[in-house]
C-alpha cells in the first residue's frame, strides 16, 4: 500500500510539473566548451575537483516531498522536471527523483547519486554537491561524475507539527549542474 501511494504522489508531483513553466538553463555545446571547474557560479564548499568538465546545466522545477514522521515533516522524495534553455517548448529532457537519480527522457541514460558538501540558504533548500554512486546507458548522464545543485528556490519543510502519515509536496527550483571525468 505504501509502495502505491508513493507511486501516485511521485507520479502526480511528475505531471504536475511537466505542465508548469520551467526555468531556464544552458546546456549542449555551450556548456562543454566552458573550462572544467567554471560556467556555473557555485560557493566554494561546493565545487567540483579538478579533473572534471562540466557536460550540462539545466533547470529544474518540482516538489521536495515531505511525510511526517514523529511529529514531525521528514524529506520522503524530490519530483522535478529538468528543461534546456535552448528548447523553447521547455520539453523535459530528464526527471528527477528519490536516490536521487535523474533519468533522461531522450535516451534513458541515468546518473545516481550522494550528497558530499551542502551550503545551506536563508529561506530555501540548501545548495549541494553530488557524487555519483552509478550510471546507466550511454546517452547524456553516462558517466557522469559529480552533480550541483544550485541557485535553489523553496523547496524548504512546514515548521507546523504534523500527525499521522501525512505528506505534502512544497514548490521548489534549482540549477543542476552536471559534470564528466575530463578525459
Amino acid at each position: 500500500m505504501k509502495l502505491a501511494k508513493r507511486l501516485v504522489l511521485t507520479t502526480t508531483a511528475l505531471a504536475a510539473v511537466a505542465t508548469g513553466t520551467l526555468l531556464s538553463a544552458t546546456t549542449g555545446q555551450a556548456a562543454a566548451s566552458q573550462p572544467a571547474r567554471s560556467g556555473v557560479d557555485a560557493p566554494a564548499a561546493l565545487k567540483v575537483p579538478d579533473g572534471n568538465r562540466l557536460t550540462g546545466v539545466f533547470s529544474a522545477k518540482g516538489v521536495q516531498t515531505y511525510t511526517c514522521t514523529d511529529g514531525a515533516w521528514k524529506l520522503l522524495e524530490p519530483a522535478a522536471t529538468l528543461s534546456a534553455k535552448n528548447d523553447r517548448s521547455h520539453r523535459p529532457v530528464a526527471l528527477h527523483s528519490r536516490g536521487p537519480v535523474w533519468v533522461s527522457t531522450q535516451d534513458g541514460s541515468a546518473v545516481n547519486a550522494t550528497s558530499v558538501a551542502n551550503s545551506p540558504r536563508t529561506g530555501t533548500i540548501p545548495e549541494l554537491l553530488l557524487k555519483a554512486t552509478a550510471t546507466r546507458g550511454t546517452g547524456v548522464f553516462a558517466e557522469v561524475s559529480y552533480v550541483q545543485r544550485l541557485d535553489t528556490r523553496g523547496g524548504v519543510a512546514p515548521t507546523t507539527a504534523c500527525t499521522g502519515t501525512d505528506q505534502i509536496g512544497v514548490p521548489y527550483s534549482a540549477t543542476y549542474a552536471f559534470y564528466k571525468p575530463a578525459n
